[in-house]
């Protein structure tokens, strides 16, 4: 059976969280999804709040100390992520934007990505469109068409919340999104060919200095 990785970013502050909850959801979604196309799939969890001092050295100083270093390495060499943020003042959270401010804004090329947020009112939903989308567009990622926003009233109802008919559920939303992530990732195989940034290509032997064998 195929295997895949999923990494999952969460930037919620409060533990519990609805961004926590949303991001599962969405994992959660796209799992199924994969399941579906006969793919196994690997699911890794991140909290920033868990990792906050750490990314603040990291801005401050330059290098990624070792708990981080390895949670970097999960989420650029997965074969897909989910990153959801609640918003503050229009934008994404300082502590979302910081992690992706402190990885090499190489390393997330190509890498299917699905986009999500969290906020108390519906008016804070474009956030996803002219903050997030194109943060991962500079990052050339490749962001599913489909974000997800969930603002505290489409928690309201086990259907998902909004009853104006011409909005889609949240559910709907989460499926529809799942199943997009979920195309690319069964066809990425980035997890299989990461490689260490620092490994010489082969047949590298400047000016001969290495002798065949």
């Amino acid at each position: 059976m195929t295997e895949r990785t999923l990494a999952i970013v969460s930037a919620g502050l409060s533990q519990p969280s609805s961004t926590r909850l949303l991001a599962d959801k969405l994992a959660t979604a796209t799992v199924a999804r994969l399941a579906d196309e006969g793919v196994t799939t690997t699911v890794v969890t991140y909290e920033l709040r868990d990792y906050a001092q750490d990314i603040m050295n990291n801005m401050l100083t330059g290098f990624a100390n070792p708990r981080l270093e390895e949670m970097i390495e999960a989420v650029t060499s997965a074969d897909g992520l989910i990153a959801v943020t609640p918003i503050f003042t229009t934008s994404y959270s300082g502590l979302f934007k910081t992690f992706f401010d402190v990885i090499d804004n190489r390393s997330l090329t190509d890498q299917p990505v699905l986009i999500g947020a969290t906020a108390g009112t519906p008016r804070h939903s474009l956030a996803l469109d002219y903050a997030l989308r194109p943060m991962f567009t500079y990052l050339h990622a490749v962001v599913v068409p489909t974000s997800v926003f969930a603002a505290s009233e489409d928690w309201g109802t086990g259907d998902g919340g909004r009853i104006d008919s011409r909005v889609q559920t949240l559910p709907a939303r989460i499926e529809r999104a799942a199943g997009e992530l979920a195309a690319l990732v069964a066809r990425s195989d980035r997890s299989a060919r990461i490689r260490d940034p620092f490994e010489l290509p082969a047949g590298f032997n400047p000016a001969g200095l290495f002798p065949p064998r």
